[in-house]
């Protein structure tokens, strides 16, 4: 008789104590231009993990998903038994396990009315629009249409979207190939990257880069990467790690925006649901890593969460982070939507920072049809390609410059709400027309002199310098008098 033994295999976090080998940050030449440009030092968490280390895993017989350079760990799968070998390693400080195979909550057995914030949405197909474009109104709303007029569409900026898949964006009409840079899968799903089950994603793509005869995106001439780090079948920590790896690849491309509609709090596992003062920016990894890609000089906008309505209630992880832009969902008419989770964080700060419209957001479909959905997954990806306009205007301020016009725009900014609106809606001309927000330096050479000011003549910009008028673009307006 034949005895068979079957190894249960599970998904760990494995923390390494140090990085012995100084190997050159691994950081294209676009990160380290912007590095350079905003004054922005390398250190220890710019360096790869060790190769000693991982080598000494996959011996073991650990196969490694991912390598963590900020956290200073792998993502690896094994048995109960390596796993705790692995932990008697003199270089390992910790094995923490971040999949099990727990039934997923959203299956029938489990009866859980619960979600992530990418599966909460409704969509509706729209018809004959009487607008210009069906985008009219929710670009309106904070009034971006005067800065795509002046020629600031996102143009120089580089954004990641990262979500669970996108279907068909790799052959739908209205995403110009061009701005596409490439897509990485940070998850183990077998479905594909651009399979049937990605029309989320796609539609997040479609609120920045969509572009037809009536429909027009919020940012559509910003470059962009595609990441997945959502997997469809399972709810687990291990998600917020590729979360984590998605962040860290973004930061290595030097991308400027990066934008996501994921959030975390509850899972498969119901040992690993999240408590509510976990919820301070500084609990989970996913968390941590905004504020740090925010500290090496990204624009992290997040979705709030749907959960406004819903017994949890409050925003998830990572949306709690700080330094970022954690975006709720209002209406075409500025009322806030009551799926928009609340705030604060749990330790107080205002969340979230801005809002946008995700209620019956206009978007396109993997089918391309212009639709409607619901969802602070919508929200996000418009102020994210707010801020991409809005940083091709200003391309020498740095990530905190921007976050801080946007906030300082915003209609609520004297009265902040600490539950749902936070600042409120910004206003991207406002935004843009402000003087450099004050407490932060520009690095923009021209706009230092104290002779220099911004003035708004006939709708337009001008710089004022030595009684002498230029445009935005620095040439000189002869026949515009003082």
């Amino acid at each position: 008789m034949i005895i068979m033994f079957l190894l249960i295999l599970y998904v760990y976090f494995v923390s390494f104590l140090d990085k012995p080998e100084k190997t050159a940050p691994q950081l294209s030449p676009r990160a380290v231009e912007q590095r350079a440009k905003w004054h922005i030092e390398t250190d220890v968490m710019d360096y790869p993990v060790s190769a000693m280390y991982t080598d000494s895993l996959r011996r073991m017989g650990a196969k490694i998903y991912h390598q963590s350079r900020w956290f200073n760990g792998v993502t690896c799968e094994m048995d109960e038994k390596t796993a705790g070998k692995v932990a008697e390693l003199k270089f390992v400080t910790d094995v923490e396990m971040t999949r099990d195979n727990s039934d997923p909550i959203y299956s029938p057995r489990k009866r859980r009315t619960q979600s992530t914030e990418h599966r909460t949405q409704s969509t509706e197909q729209i018809g004959t629009s009487p607008l210009r474009y069906w985008t009219d109104e929710q670009l309106s709303l904070y009034n971006l249409q005067p800065l795509h007029e002046a020629g600031y569409e996102g143009q120089g900026i580089l954004m990641t979207i990262c979500d669970g898949a996108f279907c068909n964006a790799q052959k739908m009409s209205c995403f110009r190939k061009e701005l596409h840079l490439g897509s990485f899968d940070l998850t183990d799903d077998t479905d594909p990257f651009y399979g049937t089950s990605g029309a989320h994603g796609t539609q997040c793509l479609s609120a920045i880069s969509g572009l037809t005869d009536d429909f027009y995106g919020a940012a559509t001439k910003a470059q962009y990467y595609l990441m997945r780090s959502e997997e469809n079948k399972t709810e687990s920590p291990k998600e917020m790690d590729n979360l984590v790896v998605a962040l860290e690849k973004a930061d290595s491309l030097g991308v400027n925006i990066f934008s996501v509609s994921l959030g975390y709090a509850y899972f498969d596992n119901d040992a690993w649901t999240l408590p509510k003062t976990a919820l301070n920016g500084k609990t989970t990894r996913a968390s941590m890593a905004a504020t740090i890609a925010a500290r090496k000089g990204m624009l992290v906008c997040v979705a709030a969460g749907n959960e406004g309505d819903k017994e949890w209630h409050t925003i998830c992880s990572p949306a709690d982070a700080d330094s970022i832009l954690t975006v709720g969902a209002v209406d075409v008419n500025g009322q806030i939507a009551k799926f928009s989770s609340f705030g604060p964080s749990a330790d107080g700060r205002i969340k979230p920072e801005v809002c946008a419209v995700g209620a019956q957001t206009t978007l396109i479909s993997p089918s391309e049809d212009v639709i409607t959905s619901n969802g602070t997954s919508f929200a996000a990806p418009l102020i994210a390609g707010l801020a991409a306009s809005l940083w091709s205007a200003l391309p020498d301020e740095n990530a905190m410059q921007i976050r801080e016009r946007i906030i300082r725009s915003a209609n609520r900014y004297s009265q902040p709400d600490l539950q749902q609106y936070g600042y409120g809606i910004p206003n991207a001309w406002v935004a843009y027309t402000m003087d450099t927000p004050s407490g932060i330096e520009s690095t923009e050479h021209r706009t230092q002199n104290t002779d220099c000011k911004k003035i708004l003549r006939n709708g337009q910009i001008y710089l004022m310098y030595q009684r002498q008028l230029y445009d935005v673009q620095g040439r000189r307006i002869e026949s515009v008098s003082e």
